[in-house]
C-alpha cells in the first residue's frame, strides 16, 4: 500500500510541481487533465501556489472535481468548493465549465446521486465504464479518515456506488464523498499531508494499518504517492 513516499521541507512548492508535472503529462497523452481536489487546511497553500504559477495553464482542457464535500451551501465557510474557489479558481481564472462542484446544499442522497450521474455521463462520452481521474488528491484526518470516509461509517463498505452520502455519527452530520471503487480507479492518487501533525499515525497508515480508512487507498492499476511536509 505504501507507494512512493516523498518527505520534503518545501512542501508547497514540491506538491504544486508534482501536480503540474502530472497535468502536463495528461495533456500530452490524452489532451485533458482530470483532477479531484481535497478539502481541509493542508492543501490550501498548495492551491494558492498552483494559481500563482499556473495562470497560463490550459484550464480550459482541465476538469476539476471534488473528492468530498460538506453538506452546506457553496458560500459557507466550511465548503470545500469555497476554499478552492478563493485559493485557486478566482486567482487562476479557471473557467466555470472546468469545475464540477458537489451540490452540498441539496438533500445528501440526491446530491450524491447527481454527482455520480454526472461522472457516469462523462465516462460514457469517453468510452469508459467508470470515470477515471488522472489525479485524486487526498488528506488524512486525525482518526485516519480520508475524503469523507470516516472510521465505522457505512460508506467504507460501498463497492458499487462511486459517490455516496455518508452519515458521520461523531460529527452528527452528512458528508458527500467518493468511495474506494472510484478513488482506486484513478491513474494516480496523491496524499498531501502535514507530517508534523501526528507523525506516528501517518506512519501507521502508510504501513497499511487497515483500521484506518486512508490505508485502504490502493489504486488497482495506478500509482500512489505520499507527499509529507516535514
Amino acid at each position: 500500500m505504501a507507494g512512493e513516499v516523498v518527505r520534503t521541507k518545501d512542501f508547497v512548492a514540491d506538491a504544486a510541481n508534482f501536480i503540474f508535472n502530472l497535468a502536463h503529462k495528461a495533456l500530452a497523452e490524452r489532451h485533458e487533465f482530470r483532477i479531484a481536489l481535497s478539502g481541509g487546511n493542508t492543501p490550501r497553500p498548495v492551491y494558492s501556489e498552483i494559481a500563482r504559477i499556473g495562470r497560463d495553464f490550459a484550464w480550459d482542457r482541465t476538469l476539476i472535481t471534488f473528492g468530498d464535500e460538506r453538506c452546506v451551501p457553496p458560500d459557507d465557510k466550511q465548503s470545500n468548493f469555497r476554499m478552492a474557489r478563493e485559493t485557486l479558481f478566482l486567482s487562476a481564472n479557471v473557467p466555470d465549465k472546468s469545475i464540477m462542484r458537489m451540490r452540498g446544499e441539496l438533500e445528501p442522497h440526491i446530491a450524491a446521486q447527481q454527482y455520480q450521474d454526472d461522472l457516469d455521463l462523462l465516462a460514457t462520452q469517453r468510452g469508459e465504464q467508470i470515470y477515471r481521474h488522472d489525479l485524486v488528491l487526498l488528506g488524512v484526518g486525525a482518526d485516519g479518515h480520508t475524503a469523507s470516509l470516516f472510521p465505522e461509517t457505512v460508506a467504507l463498505n460501498e463497492m458499487t456506488q462511486r459517490v455516496v452520502a455518508n452519515f458521520v455519527p461523531k460529527l452528527d452530520a452528512w458528508r458527500l464523498t467518493f468511495t474506494f471503487p472510484l478513488i482506486n480507479h484513478a491513474r494516480h492518487v496523491c496524499f498531501l499531508v502535514n507530517a508534523k501533525k501526528q507523525p506516528e499515525l501517518i506512519e501507521r497508515v502508510i504501513s497499511g494499518g487497515t483500521q484506518y480508512p486512508a490505508a485502504r487507498v490502493d489504486p488497482t492499476s495506478g500509482n500512489l504517492t505520499w507527499i509529507l511536509g516535514e
